[in-house]
């Protein structure tokens, strides 16, 4: 059986919009759920802490560690081929860290996001809320860098690891130029 997902932007921001509510959605399992509700599958996603080295983002050595990170998650959906639909929510503070001079910025990626993972290792996600993406050389459709992605925007990516960033509506902010 062939299987399609098609998930329009604006219908994933509209039902992210109404499952959101500002300053309640704390990120927690039972957030916007009365007392005693299930957690609906939702488990906890850890943000490692990360580096890359002069060049491969930033001009410099850049780094990051989560100072706040309630991230959750829960799948969907899990297909026949392995492809898996994921959603994310939660409060998530990053600080990143010019390595060289120790400047440093606390960015937030407390974005809201469904996920389609494949097999090959591609992704397409649907998102609505910051969160931190980082290109290489010649690596998307967007320069070398380290980003702060804001709005409603879809993210794809090759299984080569070729990002492709369409924005519907929002903003990107260099991160490299924040700690530089």
């Amino acid at each position: 059986m062939k299987r399609r997902i098609l998930v329009p932007l604006a219908a994933v921001c509209a039902v992210l919009a109404v499952t959101t509510s500002a300053g309640a959605d704390t990120g927690t399992a039972a957030a916007g759920a009365g007392a005693g509700a299930p957690n609906d599958g939702w488990e906890p996603a850890p943000s490692p802490s990360w580096s890359h080295p002069a060049g491969a983002r930033c001009d410099f050595a850049v780094q990051g560690s989560p100072l706040v990170d309630e991230v959750v998650r829960r799948t969907l959906a899990t297909y026949e081929d392995g492809t898996k639909v994921v959603e994310y929510k939660g409060d998530l503070v990053v600080r990143v860290v010019n390595s060289a001079t120790g400047a440093s910025y606390d960015a937030d990626a407390s974005g809201r996001a469904v996920v389609e993972i494949r097999p090959d290792r591609s992704q397409s996600w649907y998102v609505v809320g910051p969160i931190l993406a980082g290109f290489g050389e010649g690596g998307g459709n967007v320069p070398r860098g380290l980003y702060t992605v804001d709005g409603a925007y879809t993210l794809t990516v090759s299984p080569t690891g070729y990002k492709t960033l369409t924005q519907l509506h929002g903003s990107t902010e260099s991160l490299c130029e924040k700690v530089g």
